[in-house]
């Protein structure tokens, strides 16, 4: 009686340890795939950072070159306003200054008025806290 009870005992405890062992295998498997996930997410964030990275220093370059054609126009527009129309150094100088504030000036004010508007209210809760956060409040 105690064999029959013995096998009884020994196929009960097979029967628990089949789900703990499945629930095991399940866990390893996912594991593996989570572990998998995350190495592939992680070469792909340091191709999409390479990628931004080339892309802001190349924008920087042509925002440089911009920058630098910008300079040649406003002298070659000084030089032509003083050879051309007679215009003297400071004249031509005080010219382009105003120019350049006037369309500075309609630049802000376009600038201006596409951000104003409404907000989401997540937007302004943060702007608000960056703000209290640079005031010191």
């Amino acid at each position: 009686m105690t064999e029959s009870s013995g096998n009884g005992n020994g196929r009960e405890e097979r029967r628990r340890g089949l789900p703990l062992e499945a629930a095991s295998r399940v866990t390893g498997l996912v594991t593996s795939v989570m572990d998998l996930h995350v190495r592939i997410a992680l070469k792909e964030a340091d191709r999409e950072k390479r990628r931004l990275i080339a892309g802001v220093v190349l924008l920087g370059g042509g925002l440089a070159m911009l920058l630098l054609a910008l300079v040649a126009g406003e002298v070659a527009l000084a030089v032509w306003l003083v050879t051309l129309k007679g215009w003297g150094w400071i004249q031509a100088a005080l010219g382009l200054v105003v120019l350049n504030l006037v369309f500075t000036g309609v630049m802000l004010r376009i600038g201006g008025q596409l951000t104003k508007g409404p907000y989401l209210p997540e937007t302004m809760a943060g702007l608000t806290k960056t703000t209290r956060a640079l005031v010191g409040r």
